[in-house]
C-alpha cells in the first residue's frame, strides 16, 4: 500500500516503520499517536499513549481472544485487568481509559513502565539509519538527548520523567498525518492485520476484530423467526421454554466474537436474558448441539412447506448466506433429518472447535427457567 507523497518529508522512512516487527508494540504506539492527533493534540505524555495502547488491545484480547504474541505485555496487562475488575469484554473505551487513568494496581503500573522501555525510541529507527540499534542501548536520558539531536524525526521528547515524559509532534509531520489520516489509518490497519493473521492463523475475520464490537444488523433474521412463531411455537434450546415475539433475541451459536459474521446457519432464537447471560461463550456441544440441530431442521422444513416462509428465507439469504457451497449443502430441497443435521454438524463443528482452541469458554445455562 503506497503512502501519500510529500516534497518536504521523508516518506520512504515512514513506509519502513514496521519492517522489523516481531512484537505488536509499534503498531499500537503509532495508532495511539494517530488517535491523539485526531483529538487535536500535538503533544502528549507517555502515559496517555500507553493508556490508548491498552484500550485498543482490550477488545482484541478480552472480546476476540486474539493472540498478540508470546509473553506479550499488552496482552498480559489486558488479561490481568479483565480478571481483576468487573469490566466487560465489550466495555466502552471511555470507561477503560478512565480506569487506566485512575488505576493504582501495581501490576498495571509495572506493565505501563515496561511498555515505554523501548518502543517510543525504536519506532523511529528508519529515520536514523546511521544510528545502529546497539547505540541506543544506553541510559534513557542519554538516549533521549541522542534522538533529539536528529533531524527530520516524526516526534521528539521532553526530559525524561517516566510516564509523564512528553512527546512533541513535529508540525510538518502532524499536518501530513491529519491531511492524510484515512490513508494512513488504512496503511496501519493493513500491517496490523498481517501481523495478527500470522499470530492467529486459524482465526476468521481478523479485519473485523481491530475495534470494539459493532451492533449486529439482524432485522431480516428477526422477521424470519417471528414469522415461524406465528405459524407454530418455537422453543428456546437452552431452557426449553416457548420464545415470544417480545422477548426474541438472535443468538450466534458460535459467538460472533470468533466467527465475525452473521451467517444464517449459526443463528437461532433465544431470549434477551439468556443471550446476555451466554455473552461470548460457547454453549456446551454435547448438551446443546442436538437441540440446535433439531430446531434448525424444523426451520428448514418450514422453508419448503410454506411459501411465505420461503420468501422470508430468501430475503435472509441475500445478506446472511454468503457461502454458496454451504447454502447448497444445508438448504437444498429434499434433505432428511439425518442428512440435514449431519451436514450442519460438518459445517459447524470445525468452527466450534476453532473457537474452543482460541480460548472461548464452555457455557451451560444453569439458572432455573423463570423468564
Amino acid at each position: 500500500m503506497q503512502l501519500p507523497y510529500s516534497d518536504e518529508l521523508e516518506i520512504q522512512h515512514l513506509g519502513r516503520l514496521f519492517d522489523k516487527t516481531s512484537e505488536c508494540y509499534k503498531f499500537f504506539w503509532f495508532q495511539a499517536i494517530l488517535t491523539k492527533l485526531e483529538e487535536g493534540k500535538s503533544e502528549f505524555t507517555f502515559e496517555e499513549l500507553v493508556d490508548e495502547m491498552i484500550a485498543a488491545a482490550w477488545y482484541m484480547v478480552s472480546e476476540y481472544h486474539l493472540n498478540l504474541g508470546p509473553k506479550d505485555h499488552l496482552e498480559l496487562v489486558v488479561r490481568h485487568i479483565h480478571d481483576t475488575t468487573d469490566m466487560k469484554p465489550s466495555e466502552k473505551k471511555t470507561e477503560i481509559l478512565r480506569y487506566l487513568r485512575e488505576c493504582r494496581d501495581k501490576k498495571v503500573l509495572d506493565a505501563k513502565k515496561i511498555l515505554i522501555k523501548n518502543v517510543p525510541y525504536r519506532l523511529q529507527a528508519p529515520f536514523m539509519p546511521e544510528v545502529k540499534s546497539k547505540e541506543l542501548d544506553i541510559g534513557i536520558e542519554e538516549r533521549i538527548q541522542k534522538i533529539n539531536e536528529r533531524k527530520h524525526l516524526i516526534y521528539y521528547f521532553s526530559r525524561y520523567h517516566g510516564l509523564d515524559t512528553t512527546v512533541y509532534m513535529r508540525p510538518d509531520w502532524m499536518l501530513y498525518f491529519r491531511k492524510n489520516q484515512e490513508i494512513i489509518k488504512g496503511w496501519l490497519q493493513y500491517h496490523i492485520i498481517t501481523y495478527l493473521q500470522k499470530r492467529n492463523p486459524s482465526v476468521p475475520g481478523i479485519a473485523e476484530k481491530l475495534y470494539p464490537p459493532r451492533e449486529r444488523k439482524l432485522q431480516k433474521v428477526i422477521r424470519y423467526w417471528r414469522m415461524l412463531m406465528d405459524l407454530q411455537p418455537v422453543h428456546e434450546i437452552y431452557c426449553h421454554k416457548i420464545v415470544t415475539s417480545e422477548e426474541l433475541s438472535i443468538d450466534h451459536f458460535v459467538p460472533w466474537s470468533y466467527v465475525a459474521h452473521d451467517e444464517f446457519w449459526n443463528l437461532h432464537p433465544t431470549t434477551k436474558r439468556i443471550n446476555s447471560s451466554k455473552s461470548n461463550q460457547l454453549p456446551d456441544w454435547e448438551t446443546y448441539f442436538p437441540l440446535f440441530a433439531e430446531q434448525e431442521y424444523v426451520s428448514y422444513q418450514m422453508i419448503w412447506n410454506y411459501e411465505e416462509v420461503h420468501r422470508e428465507f430468501e430475503k435472509c439469504a441475500e445478506e446472511h448466506l454468503n457461502n454458496l457451497e454451504i447454502r447448497h449443502r444445508l438448504y437444498r430441497k429434499g434433505l432428511s433429518r439425518q442428512e440435514f443435521q449431519g451436514q450442519l454438524r460438518e459445517v459447524l463443528l470445525p468452527v466450534y472447535n476453532g473457537a474452543k482452541n482460541s480460548g472461548f469458554g464452555n457455557w451451560v445455562y444453569l439458572p432455573p427457567c423463570a423468564d
